[in-house]
């Protein structure tokens, strides 16, 4: 039963990841109703505008690789029918794993707010 929530939580950060991904190969992490809250400065100046859509498409794209790639190992435990368990040290493993994949998926965003204050300043 762990494994499927496992498998679940794995499977929408990897989904959030490419989603975010989307926005900024399309170029619209800028934009109000689908992108994210973007300084000012960032929305106004066409090469920070750029060069927030390219950090947001490189490192989401990271992002969602990451987090699509323990479905693998854990589509093989759950398919193979086994009654198994996660340990407390894997549960460990998983958290952290997850939490570096979150780290590398805010990353661009973050970015994007220090673009915006060196612009301004």
């Amino acid at each position: 039963m762990a494994y499927l929530f496992l498998f679940g939580c794995f499977l929408l950060l990897g989904l959030a990841g490419s989603l975010a991904a989307r926005t900024g190969y399309r170029g619209r992490v800028c934009d109000r109703p689908t992108g994210c809250e973007v300084p000012a400065a960032v929305r106004s100046d066409p090469a920070l505008r750029q060069r927030a859509n390219d950090l947001v498409a490189f490192w989401c794209t990271g992002a969602a690789i990451l987090g699509l790639a323990p479905l693998v190992p854990l589509g093989t435990v759950i398919l193979s029918g086994g009654g198994r368990s996660v340990s407390t040290s894997g549960l460990a493993a998983f958290a952290a794993y997850a939490l570096v994949i979150a780290v590398v998926g805010g990353y661009p965003f973050e970015k994007i707010r220090q673009l915006g204050a060196s612009a301004e300043g």
